[in-house]
């Protein structure tokens, strides 16, 4: 009798839905990306950025070097008043008169000052201002600053110099102890001579930038025509030739992604062989059956004897039945072969539980028609795991067909659930007491197709086929051995071991209240 224990319902996950907004925006095709686009703009628009920074850094540059020589030429004048005032302030005063053009200043005018402690103009411009430092005026050296005179700006040299030690005849008081030189210039011809030498360096820039543009074109076209004589060579194939692609005629940066190539074309072949041997065994499979259905058909239609014809019938029925059934296990496998990796890419987490139950549900009335004891023995937890609750289905069904299948009448079959909590497992095991497989021939009976003789059972022998590559895409081995409920029994039975990697290895084995 088969006996069907409910199990808890509490934890069970929620059926995967498809979020709206994704139903009612589909998502766009990504804009197809340039290599030679990408690679271009990397190079040209830093040079591009980089451009304009030159220009100001030659500017300062520039500036600098055309202001050097024109304070050292301040200085120089500095020094020849300080020297003619040092002798005496009268000997400087025919030169601050005169007004002195540079030769090398443009036209820019020189105005000459000579100040005494008190801050008193003693000759020359006045309208040249005191430095900062005229409260405490004693500052060894030539110093330089820049000055707003009449809305123009002025670059000044100055000196503080100690004064003659002359007095006046009969005087008593000495003469003044610091007198203040101060040489002023405009900085038009600063600022000229530093455009001519912007002027000189960028100019030739305007011709240098577009030709190296045009280099960087064409070198980069020239680098990507490997990419172009791949992908000419790769378009020149045969639709049928999978053959490697060299690696050696491949530029050395591309060569990891045609070894990914070469590895798709390796696993293209081997599933396009795996379709033609199953489409070739296939059709040696049903070849079979249909001739017979052809013949029983045949025969139907000369039977004159209502007995007979009704016998004819019942045989065409089961054939179509033991057909239907070849078919449909074809199909799964089928199925199941060509979902691979990406099937299992898109699996739910689910627990385990529901799918088995179903299975067992679904079969019980066979078992029971063999006067069988079939028994579902599963934990109150749910048993989490990511896969299809569909082919998790066929996979216990096929399990439990075969259990069925080759267990005698009166036998017994247990399809039990667990939780390996040390290994993070999850672990479905179908047992029976049938006649068992033999060792050597565990390792074939997951070959297609392939059937043990003697066991009395008209099978297609695609069962264990089936659940061998569902368990692979769930990454879970299967494992044949003798069951050991039936030690010291005339036939060994079967035990079927799979072990699922648990989803949540945090809640495996926690009861649910």
């Amino acid at each position: 009798m088969a006996s069907l224990p409910k199990t808890t319902e509490h934890g069970d996950a929620p059926p995967d839905t498809a979020p709206l907004d994704e139903v009612a925006h589909p998502r766009r095709r990504p804009r197809q990306r340039s290599l030679f686009g990408e690679i271009l703009d990397w190079m040209l628009v830093p040079l591009l950025l980089v451009w304009p920074l030159s220009i100001g850094i030659t500017y300062l540059v520039a500036q600098a070097i055309a202001t050097h020589p024109f304070d050292q030429g301040l200085e120089r004048r500095v020094a020849v008043l300080a020297e003619l005032a040092q002798r005496s302030p009268a000997a400087a005063l025919p030169l601050l008169r005169r007004t002195q053009t540079d030769a090398l200043s443009s036209g820019d005018r020189v105005f000459m000052q000579l100040r005494g402690a008190g801050g008193r103009v003693l000759g020359g411009d006045p309208a040249i201002p005191p430095p900062p430092d005229a409260a405490a005026p004693w500052t060894a050296g030539v110093h330089l600053r820049d000055a707003e005179v009449g809305g123009r700006t002025l670059r000044i040299a100055w000196r503080w110099i100690p004064a003659p030690a002359a007095r006046t005849a009969g005087a008593a008081s000495p003469a003044p102890a610091l007198l203040l030189v101060q040489v002023a210039e405009g900085l038009e011809s600063r600022t000229a001579l530093a455009r001519e030498i912007v002027r000189g360096v960028i100019l030739p820039q305007f011709v240098i930038v577009p030709i190296s543009i045009l280099l960087v074109w064409f070198g980069l076209g020239q680098g990507i025509v490997p990419l172009n004589e791949l992908q000419a060579r790769i378009r020149r194939r045969q639709p049928g030739d999978l053959s490697p692609i060299d690696q050696r005629e491949a530029p050395e940066e591309i060569a990891p992604l045609v070894d990914s190539i070469n590895g798709l074309l390796g696993r293209l072949e081997q599933s396009i062989l795996t379709q033609k041997r199953f489409i070739a065994d296939a059709a040696h499979q049903l070849k079979t059956p249909l001739a017979g259905l052809r013949m029983q058909a045949e025969l139907a239609a000369r039977q004159t004897d209502p007995q007979e014809l009704r016998a004819s019938l019942r045989q065409i029925s089961l054939s179509v039945v033991r057909t239907t059934r070849l078919v449909n296990q074809l199909l799964l496998l089928a199925r199941a072969e060509n979902q691979g990796v990406a099937a299992l890419g898109a699996s739910a987490t689910l627990d385990l539980r529901r799918p088995v139950r179903d299975a067992v549900q679904e079969l019980a009335p066979m078992a029971l028609d063999k006067g069988q004891d079939l028994e579902f023995d599963a934990p109150d937890a749910p048993l989490w795991i990511r896969g299809h609750a569909l082919l998790l289905h066929e996979l216990t069904k096929n399990l439990l067909d075969n259990a069925i299948a080759y267990t005698p009448r009166g036998g017994s079959v247990t399809v039990r659930l667990q939780a390996d909590v040390a290994n993070w497992r999850v672990e479905l095991s179908v047992e029976d007491s049938g006649m068992g497989i033999a060792p050597a021939e565990r390792e074939r009976v997951f070959h297609p197709f392939y059937r043990v003789l003697g066991t009395g059972h008209d099978g297609s022998g695609l069962g264990l086929s089936i659940v061998q590559e569902i368990a692979r895409q769930h990454g879970a081995g299967v494992e044949l051995g003798d069951n050991p409920a039936c030690a010291g029994r005339e036939a060994p039975g079967l035990v079927v071991r799979l072990r699922f990697a648990a989803a949540d290895p945090a809640e495996l084995g926690r009861r649910t209240i």
